[in-house]
């Protein structure tokens, strides 16, 4: 990987888009560290030991410990992955959303103005309720402290449009990466993010134990060598094109196949479900004493059983639907019809995509299996320690290698592909 770096490097036009996308990271991260204005930075810094649970810490992971620091981009790119996924699953339930996606460019750029939209929105709301907690006192468990300097409606109202706004230019930030970066730009943000909190992990379970940490990082090793398994892994299904004339052209004759992940749904029902279970623990402190506090003892803290298994069970469903929505068998196989395709020993038509289904319903049982696993290798490492630290400080833990391995394996291809397109050029001329 260093010698991949190294070539692509040497290149003027690859090494201005790797030095482009390294800047944008560095004003990603200046953002995740500068406070929003109001905010008593002294206060946040000492009540930040207080923020424990399951959820609060799925969170400050995927903000890059922004969040509970109310910093300017505080929100990170969750918003616009949130929105990004919400439009996703809507166009196949709203026939112009649909129609939208099947115009090719100009259809996919106003898809894309839908996510932006609701991606301000879903920012607001998150705001708004992040900075309501803070104003009342309930954002960190256990901090009796003013978060922030004022509480007047003019105060909370700046703190909220700035962390939108930040939002905003996050949004900015991703795309400006993929235009004219390297890789995917909300991608690469989000593996920012979670690579951003390493350090601290890793130096706070030194400071506790220096053996517990050579374990881990042997631990983390055997587990990013899985990942990079899993991810890679594939189902191949052959697929032969009949020779046809058009024209005076011969065309078809050759034999490809479709690839099946197993992990076809990436991180997606991850998020997803870390997203539906943010909204209770954040409503929990306006519910009341009774059912609040159900809530803060079922649905926050991560070690009891019925949040693990919600958790997964969310994860596993949200699986099966994105896959659903995201591979066709119908589409696909009346494609290969179109074109003269037919897999071996399968009729086309119908029978292919019964078959294609039947295939990734056999894919998608061990691929939603291997996510659940994943992610509550934290969870259940915090319930059997007891140690209120390990849930907080365990670096490697499902979610975070994945997007780390999903992401990396993601831009190296990129990079791969580019060094390949212009050696190419090079034996052109």
């Amino acid at each position: 990987m260093l010698s991949l770096f190294t070539r692509a490097f040497r290149v003027p036009d690859l090494r201005k888009k790797m030095l482009f996308t390294l800047g944008i990271i560095v004003l990603f991260r200046i953002g995740q560290i500068m406070p929003a204005p109001g905010v008593d930075v002294v206060s946040v810094r000492e009540c930040l030991g207080g923020a424990r649970g399951g959820v609060m810490d799925m969170l400050q992971l995927f903000s890059g410990g922004a969040m509970l620091k109310l910093s300017v981009f505080a929100l990170g790119i969750m918003p616009y992955i949130t929105a990004s996924i919400l439009v996703q699953l809507l166009t196949t339930l709203i026939p112009r959303l649909e129609a939208l996606r099947k115009q090719g460019q100009s259809g996919q750029a106003r898809i894309t103005q839908y996510t932006r939209y609701l991606t301000v929105g879903l920012a607001t709301l998150n705001a708004t309720v992040i900075v309501a907690l803070a104003r009342n006192g309930t954002l960190m468990s256990g901090c009796a402290k003013p978060l922030l300097h004022s509480t007047s409606l003019l105060a909370v109202v700046v703190v909220v449009v700035t962390m939108v706004a930040g939002t905003c230019v996050v949004m900015w930030f991703g795309e400006l990466i993929t235009d004219r970066g390297i890789g995917n730009g909300m991608s690469i943000l989000i593996f920012t993010q979670v690579v951003a909190v390493f350090p601290s992990y890793l130096s706070t379970i030194y400071l506790r134990s220096p053996v517990a940490l050579v374990v881990m990082l042997v631990a983390g090793v055997v587990l990013v060598a899985t990942v990079v398994f899993v991810e890679q892994a594939q189902r191949r299904i052959p697929v032969t094109y009949a020779r046809r004339l058009v024209g005076r052209r011969m065309y078809g004759g050759t034999s490809t196949y479709i690839p099946l992940k197993v992990n076809q749904a990436g991180i997606v029902p991850v998020i997803f479900a870390s997203s539906l279970l943010a909204l209770p623990s954040m409503a929990a402190p306006m519910l009341g004493d009774s059912f609040g506090g159900w809530i803060q003892r079922y649905l926050v803290a991560g070690d009891h059983p019925l949040y693990m298994t919600v958790y997964t069970l969310l994860i596993v469903g949200f699986t099966y639907f994105y896959v659903s929505i995201t591979f066709n068998p119908v589409e696909v196989a009346d494609n290969m019809r179109k074109y003269g395709g037919f897999v071996p020993g399968i009729r086309p038509g119908r029978p292919t995509a019964q078959y294609l289904a039947y295939v990734l319903s056999r894919l998608t049982a061990p691929g939603a299996a291997y996510l659940g696993a994943l992610s509550l290798i934290p969870l259940l490492a915090f319930a059997v320690l007891k140690d209120p630290s390990t849930q907080a400080n365990f670096p490697f833990g499902g979610s975070t290698v994945l997007i780390m391995v999903s992401v990396g394996l993601d831009t190296v291809k990129q990079i791969e592909a580019q060094l390949q397109q212009r050696n190419y050029e090079a034996l052109l001329r």
